[in-house]
């Protein structure tokens, strides 16, 4: 139970975080599970998402890689998109996920691939 109580706490710290610097800069939101990996890029203005990519995808589910190299391709896949429609500047919603493993590998490369955040 304090688990569960812990990752909520730090949902919402980091939420509450993050609303002063949303300031004309899109979201990237991330979820995991077990196995898998997904973000989208929102605009939280008009309440839509913009770019998406996720591990389930076929080009990725094909490919049979380990985790932590599902989070760099799907990084580079994301940025890649997010290109194409002219995102450059970002904030990174981890939500209730520390920063390190999987989430700081997929962080690292959306920094490496020209999105600012």
């Amino acid at each position: 139970m304090k688990k569960i109580n812990n990752k909520i706490k730090r949902k919402l710290r980091n939420r509450k975080k993050l609303k002063s610097v949303n300031n004309n800069r899109y979201r990237i939101s991330l979820s995991k599970s077990l196995n898998n990996l997904s973000a989208q890029i929102i605009d939280d203005k008009e309440k839509k998402t913009l770019v998406s990519a996720s591990s389930i995808e076929k080009e990725i589910k094909i490919k049979k890689v380990k985790k932590m190299e599902k989070s760099i391709l799907i990084g580079e896949i994301l940025a890649k998109r997010a290109k194409e429609k002219n995102i450059n500047n970002v904030y990174f919603d981890r939500g209730a996920y520390k920063y390190h493993g999987r989430v700081k590998n997929f962080a690292e490369t959306l920094r490496k691939n020209g999105l600012k955040f």
